[in-house]
């Protein structure tokens, strides 16, 4: 018998109008703590592996090369998210930045949408308490909130777009929620 990996979502995708909400796959996770005193150190293994800044709090910044994002949970740690195939994500961030942080590997602990389109922040007001609103919150911007019950992060990527990451063990409920508001709103 041979396993395959699924995903929480098993490949969802579906367009309102113009107004898509589809899964995110294929994408590594790693949360990364800074340890105790060893900021400097760990903001200089990013510059030097990503050619750019530890974010703080509330945002995020993309390496050199596109290929990874830094969003800013919390004081003293970020999540790195960037695209890969397989079960050994902290290995990839571990041989670009040392010893400098704490890792662990959170790929296959979410469940991943991206919503984008016209009526992406009507359907969001429903069902998220942030202000969403370009002005108050511009691209990049990272945010931990709760949706439906359920702890979210939402990251605004350009004018109308979002990334969604859930608890995997709520993939079911997180889906169900963010596609009946956009249901709702279109």
């Amino acid at each position: 018998m041979t396993l395959k990996p699924k995903t929480p979502l098993n490949g969802y995708s579906e367009t309102f109008g113009a107004t898509v909400l589809e899964e995110i796959a294929g994408m590594g996770l790693v949360s990364i703590a800074t340890p105790r005193g060893g900021v400097d150190a760990l903001q200089g293994a990013v510059q030097s592996a990503y050619g750019c800044a530890l974010p703080p709090t509330g945002s995020s910044t993309i390496g050199n090369d596109g290929a990874i994002r830094l969003m800013g949970l919390q004081p003293g740690q970020v999540f790195a998210l960037f695209a890969y195939d397989g079960d050994t994500a902290v290995t990839e961030i571990e041989k670009a930045l040392g010893d400098n942080g704490y890792y662990t590997d959170q790929s296959d602990s979410w469940a991943m949408l991206h919503l984008s389109g016209s009526a992406a922040i009507d359907a969001l007001a429903r069902i998220c308490p942030l202000d969403l609103d370009a002005s108050v919150f511009p691209d990049g911007t990272v945010a931990r909130t709760v949706m439906e019950h359920m702890g979210v992060i939402v990251l605004r990527e350009g004018t109308d777009g979002f990334l969604l990451m859930a608890a995997r063990s709520s993939a079911a409920n997180f889906l169900h929620a963010v596609e009946q508001s956009v249901r709702n709103v279109t």
